[in-house]
């Protein structure tokens, strides 16, 4: 689980990506992102969550969000990026696979 906390934003969305990236290298099957201590997040951020997507596409990682503001929600219902992320990745888990829920604060 990554937390996400304070503005996401032009000058802080570079370290989210990267800490993203990492975490999807360590094999996991579940990547939260955990929103509950975000408070603004700019088309810079909203970028990030879209990466997010694109890399588990890419990987395998079902990726999650927990604690979403309604500010977050109503942009990601008007951006379409809800469901993008409805979608799930087209890998078969083996059986009795459960998400990984490693934590990490970015």
């Amino acid at each position: 689980m990554i937390q996400v906390v304070g503005d996401l934003a032009y000058m802080t969305a570079a370290p989210l990506r990267v800490e993203i990236d990492r975490t999807m290298d360590t094999g996991l099957i579940t990547l939260i992102l955990d929103f509950g201590g975000l408070k603004f997040i700019d088309s810079t951020g909203l970028s990030v969550i879209v990466h997010a997507w694109r890399e588990g596409q890419q990987r395998g990682v079902r990726v999650r969000l927990r604690s979403v503001p309604r500010f977050l929600g109503a942009i990601l219902d008007m951006t379409g990026v809800t469901g993008l992320l409805a979608r799930e990745p087209t890998v078969v888990e083996p059986a009795g696979a459960t998400p990984d829920d490693r934590s990490v604060t970015a």
